[in-house]
C-alpha cells in the first residue's frame, strides 16, 4: 500500500510555518492531550492561547460479493486553539481518495477531495472530582459548500457530544463520549457513542483499546473495535500509530498513524 503522502508534508510544513511566532514551555506536569488517534475526544479543551495540530492518514477496507471498496485518508488536520481557558475552537478537514475493485480489477472512477470541513468548539464544563468525570461538551458543523464535488452532500451535517473521563490509576484512565449527529444525506439522528481504556506502559510509550459506534432511528447499529499505541517524544509532540476493524458490516481493515503538536504563546 502506497500512500500520497505530499498533502502529509503540507500539513507538517503549515506547522513549522507557525512556530515563529509562539514558544515551547518546559512544564514534566503538562503534557499534550489529544483527539486522536482513537474515536474518543479528550474531556479537556487546550487551554488559552494554545495551537494544536493534530493529523495523520489513514486506510480503509471492505468487500463484499467480490466489491472492494477502498479509501485512503491522506490528511486529516484538526487545529485546536483555546481562546479562553475553558474554551477551545476547532477547524477540521479530510483529503480522501476512494477506489473501487470488482473481482480484484480496479474500476476507473476515483473519487478525491476534501470531505466537508468541521467547524466548532468545545467547552470545559466540570473537572474530575469526587468520582464524578471529568466532563466537556463538543459541538460541529460540516458545511455543505467546503466539500470538493465527489464527497459534497445534500445537507449539512451536525453533531454534538458530551466527552467524559475518569482516572483509574496513576497509570490508566477511561474515557467515553455520548451523543447525536445529523449527516450523511440522512435526515434521521444517529445516537454516537465511544469507550476507550487508555493505559502508560512508560513515561513514553501508551497504549489504548476502544468500542465505538453509532446508533440510526430507522437503519441497523454499527460497531468498531480499534487499538493503538502512542510515543510522547516531548511534553508537546506525541506520534501515534493503530488499526482496528469493525464488528457489524462496513469496515474489513482499519489502519492509520499520525502525530500531534503543541504550540503555547509566549507569556509576556
Amino acid at each position: 500500500m502506497k500512500l500520497n503522502n505530499k498533502p502529509i508534508v503540507f500539513s507538517i510544513v503549515l506547522i513549522t510555518s507557525v512556530m515563529f511566532s509562539f514558544a515551547q514551555e518546559t512544564d514534566n506536569n503538562d503534557i499534550i492531550v489529544t483527539d486522536r488517534p482513537d474515536a474518543t475526544e479528550a474531556s479537556s479543551t487546550v487551554g488559552k492561547g494554545t495551537l494544536q495540530f493534530e493529523t495523520g492518514g489513514l486506510y480503509e477496507s471492505f468487500e463484499k460479493n467480490n466489491i472492494k471498496s477502498e479509501n485512503y485518508t491522506y490528511n486529516t488536520m484538526l487545529i485546536r486553539y483555546g481562546i479562553l481557558d475553558n474554551l477551545e475552537l476547532r477547524l477540521g478537514w479530510d483529503f480522501v481518495e476512494g477506489t473501487t475493485k470488482v473481482n480484484g480489477n480496479k474500476l476507473d472512477n476515483v473519487a478525491s477531495g476534501l470531505s466537508p470541513l468541521l467547524f466548532g468548539v468545545k467547552i470545559d464544563i466540570a473537572e474530575e472530582k469526587d468520582g464524578m468525570p471529568e466532563i466537556a461538551l463538543i459541538g460541529h458543523v460540516f458545511p455543505v459548500f467546503s466539500a470538493s464535488t465527489d464527497f459534497r452532500p445534500e445537507t449539512t451535517a451536525v453533531d454534538f457530544r458530551f466527552s467524559l473521563s475518569h482516572t483509574l490509576s496513576e497509570k490508566s484512565s477511561l474515557g467515553y463520549n455520548i451523543g447525536a449527529q445529523w449527516g450523511n444525506d440522512s435526515p434521521e439522528a444517529a445516537a454516537i457513542y465511544t469507550l476507550a481504556y487508555g493505559y502508560s506502559i512508560t513515561d513514553k510509550f501508551g497504549f489504548y483499546a476502544e468500542l465505538y459506534g453509532d446508533l440510526p432511528e430507522d437503519n441497523s447499529a454499527n460497531h468498531y473495535w480499534d487499538a493503538g499505541f502512542t510515543y510522547l517524544t516531548c511534553n508537546d509532540l506525541q506520534f501515534d500509530v493503530y488499526f482496528g476493524t469493525s464488528i457489524t458490516e462496513g469496515q474489513d481493515l482499519l489502519l492509520g498513524m499520525g502525530l500531534s503538536y503543541r504550540m503555547k504563546r509566549k507569556q509576556i
